[in-house]
């Protein structure tokens, strides 16, 4: 794996970005400078994560399919998690634990970030 984006991955994150910017859901828009979508296909064989197709952990956006092959919807989804995680990572992770994943408010959020990529 290497350490340095490639162009494909630089265009697709910095297009994902510019979907989420006017969004304005946070005060300082997210930062996409340390972030980095992985193609991490045995993760998603471990009983937990075979119900994503992509997974955010901090800068790290993990996908189950190739970049090319993955959606600019599922890339601003995933990245607007990474911006939740900028701007409140403890309540984040909190909303998680507390209340789950189906109707939590992150979530949605996310998927309205991604519903504004298609």
């Amino acid at each position: 794996m290497s350490l340095r984006r490639t162009a494909e991955e630089a265009e697709r994150l910095a297009r994902a970005k510019a979907t989420l910017d006017p969004l304005g859901f946070y005060t300082k828009p997210v930062d996409i400078r340390r972030v980095r979508a992985l193609h991490v296909p045995a993760l998603f064989r471990l009983p937990w994560f075979r119900r994503f197709d992509g997974y955010e952990m901090g800068p790290l956006i993990l996908l189950r399919q190739p970049l090319s092959q993955t959606s600019d919807s599922l890339l601003a989804h995933e990245l607007c998690h990474v911006w939740q995680d900028q701007d409140h990572r403890l309540r984040l992770w909190w909303s998680y634990l507390a209340g789950g994943y189906a109707s939590n408010p992150h979530e949605m959020e996310a998927r309205r970030a991604g519903a504004a990529a298609s």
